[in-house]
């Protein structure tokens, strides 16, 4: 059986004769006008042209994310679409040039019969300019609910599957569901895609392999990911028994990003530990080598869409619903969390420390309201189940406590609930927690802050007219230590969520604090926020990963490994591969010759540990014994092993400890060992006391010498 390097050799692809696609025409089926009558579209903005394929070619970005920006609903026989306005991939468009056409792909959140899919994708791809993945619901359900939200998800948020309860075991079936969805998806990307020009942007860990696929097809490809989820610890990530696979598949992306330092270093140390890679920070870039291609790291948060947001708050629904919660809540402090339903949300938690608070301050009983939105849960399960089941037992044993006719002190509001309204809570709250034990950024302090911030009419909505409208905007964030979002908010209070009494006493803190400072801490939000939106995250990200492609044509490039395994070789154009032609003329031409050799991967395998065999033994005596020949090992094994190991090698010579300790052929120590690093320092004492006589001899000390002012 072949080893996996040797695998690897068997797919050496020469990309000399790359040949470009040009525009490509989807292979989509194309209907006529009026071929659709049971499809429409409702309040669509066509952000393009109605053809599916523009004559004139146009700079492109191809947005690849697990779901499309896109509702589907179904009224009795028809479908309806409308954009997400919402979505994270629609919205971050606004930070792309505007002459720049952006394509989507992605799963629509329905399921089409499968009859009417092309038809679907065809509208989709004129009016939206999104390209559909359907995948079959067996496979998607591994896929998703499996490997994504029962394996990847709790595995990154640090929780390890010890048991059943705690997660779900590695499932290959559900590995192979992955990796064929990946599949899907850069099948979807080959459609439409024009490798010379385009940028290809990746999101989130459903869809970390699609790299090696698009890769592996289009080796010049222009390729970015950005993983909105945490990277954990390298301690968590070596126990994923295809580590390697998916690290090789951030590899072959040109940029990759994260929210914070952390997950970036995260990735770093898995490279580092498990591929023995190294990375460079050049001009503010970190950069990996990786077989002679720089792969940059960016960190950068995301942010939100600061207009949409701000054009909710000025609808008349939004003012009305602010009106109505300012009177309901009259006389009383409201602190705000908006979760998802997950088992990392640190719901309960929050909920025992509203309890611990008002336990230790009997002032505060009939006057905090913590209000809890939960939205629907993105995945399924008896974990699920147990969260919700828990995070409800906590509240009604505290409301139970500490009510009081007209008074509840834990008010639970089972989402959904509309933008609008989630803008008012956000509006009439004097404090936010968010408390999640791990996540990945969470933009629930971003939209907070905004809405505190107000407008026009939600100031009237809330009475605030005349000299009042001058007062100061104030805002409160107690957020924790463990989410993406906590090192850019700056004036937080940030909480260990497993620590029940600290997050009592940051509430505390929070509505006990004075007006000046909860303005202070507002603005700071305020100021941040509004210049780091979701378009200036967008533009960062689009230039960076340019900056990461220019280079992408002064190399030739070789495709290497099978599978999963495939990693693209950068080489210089000058380059030419050795030949043992060209190496035995050279060495008969020249008559002064050093030879240096590894042992452990070149006389060796890698993964072995033997001793030389005996041929290997009689080729180095056959080199040394040619007068013209200085043949030396370089090693980094101890000088004992290897002077055991090569003891029949006389004319040999040995550099151990990676040079440490050499046993150099000629030298009057023959065939000994010699500590270089002893006679340096040797060496440079004699220098030092030299001159230290020489200065004497001179009529000066050295407590005489000084240093010139130009030096």
């Amino acid at each position: 059986m072949l080893s996996r390097s040797c695998l690897g050799l068997l797919n050496l692809v020469s990309v000399d004769d790359y040949q470009t696609l040009g525009g490509r025409v989807p292979r989509l089926v194309t209907t006529a006008a009026g071929d659709v009558p049971e499809l429409y579209i409702d309040g669509m903005e066509n952000p393009g042209s109605d053809d599916a394929v523009s004559p004139a070619r146009r700079e492109r970005r191809i947005v690849v994310a697990n779901q499309l920006p896109i509702r589907a609903f179904r009224e009795g026989k028809k479908w309806r679409f409308e954009w997400d306005r919402d979505s994270l991939v629609l919205q971050l468009k606004d930070g792309f040039p505007s002459d720049v056409e952006v394509l989507y792909v992605g799963s629509l959140k329905a399921e089409i019969e499968g009859c009417k899919q092309e038809e679907v994708a065809q509208l989709l791809l004129e009016k939206f300019r999104c390209v559909p993945t359907f995948i079959p619901s067996e496979i998607h359900n591994k896929f998703y609910h499996g490997f994504c939200k029962h394996y990847l998800w709790p595995l990154f948020h640090y929780m390890l599957p010890m048991s059943p309860s705690q997660g779900a075991r590695f499932d290959r079936e559900q590995w192979k569901a992955y990796v064929l969805a990946n599949r899907i998806f850069a099948e979807k990307v080959t459609e439409i895609i024009n490798p010379d020009e385009d940028y290809v942007w990746v999101h989130d860990y459903h869809l970390m392999i699609l790299p090696t696929f698009l890769r592996k097809r289009f080796h010049r490809v222009k390729l970015g990911f950005f993983l909105h989820n945490t990277f954990p610890s390298s301690e968590i990530y070596r126990t994923l028994p295809v580590r390697e696979d998916i690290l090789r598949a951030f590899l072959n992306c040109d940029l990759i990003g994260f929210h914070t330092f952390d997950y970036a270093r995260h990735f770093l140390s898995c490279c580092s530990r498990m591929l023995g890679l190294d990375y460079e920070s050049k001009r503010g870039y970190i950069g990996l080598d990786y077989y002679g291609r720089t792969v940059t790291v960016k960190i950068l948060p995301a942010g939100i869409h600061m207009g949409l947001l701000e054009s909710v708050l000025s609808l008349p629904q939004t003012a009305l619903r602010v009106k109505e919660l300012k009177e309901e809540y009259e006389g009383k402090i409201v602190i705000l969390g908006v979760d998802d339903m997950d088992l990392f949300k640190g719901i309960s938690l929050k909920f025992l420390a509203l309890g611990k608070l008002l336990e230790v301050d009997e002032s505060l009983r009939g006057r905090v309201v913590l209000v809890q939105i939960l939205n629907a849960a993105r995945s399924r399960g008896k974990d699920i189940q147990d969260v919700k089941n828990e995070s409800e037992a906590i509240a009604r044993e505290i409301n139970e406590k500490y009510s009081q006719p007209g008074y509840q002190p834990i008010v639970y509001i089972n989402g959904p609930i509309s933008t609008q309204e989630k803008a008012a809570y956000y509006a009439v709250s004097e404090c936010c927690v968010v408390n999640a034990v791990r996540d990945g950024m969470n933009l629930v302090p971003y939209e907070y802050t905004v809405c505190r911030q107000g407008s026009v009419a939600l100031d009237k909505a809330l009475g605030v007219e005349g000299e009042d409208k001058k007062a100061p905007k104030q805002s409160v964030i107690i957020v924790s230590e463990f989410i993406g979002c906590s090192p850019s908010l700056s004036g937080a209070i940030r909480v260990n969520p497993w620590n029940i009494d600290e997050v009592a006493e940051a509430m505390n803190s929070a509505v006990t604090m004075s007006e000046a400072e909860k303005h202070l801490r507002h603005e700071k939000h305020y100021k941040y926020i509004s210049s780091h939106d979701v378009a200036y995250w967008a533009r960062s990200f689009d230039q960076d990963l340019d900056r990461a492609c220019r280079e992408h044509y002064s190399k030739r490039y070789w495709g290497v490994g099978l599978g999963l395994g495939f990693r693209i070789v950068a080489l210089d154009p000058t380059f030419r591969k050795l030949s043992v032609d060209h190496i035995a003329s050279a060495y008969r031409d020249t008559h002064s010759r050093l030879i240096l050799l590894d042992y452990d991967g070149t006389m060796m395998p890698q993964a072995t540990i033997k001793t030389p065999s005996k041929e290997v033994i009689t080729v180095l005596n056959y080199l040394c014994s040619d007068p013209e020949n200085m043949v030396f090992i370089v090693s980094g094994r101890d000088k004992d092993c290897l002077g055991k190991w090569f003891s029949p090698c006389e004319k040999l010579g040995l550099s151990a400890e990676h040079g440490y300790f050499t046993r150099y052929i000629g030298f009057p120590f023959y065939g000994k060992f010699v500590n270089f690093g002893l006679w340096c320092f040797l060496l440079l004492m004699i220098v030092f006391l030299f001159f230290a006589c020489w200065q004497v001899d001179q009529g000066f000390s050295l407590g005489d010498l000084r240093i010139d002012d130009r030096f």
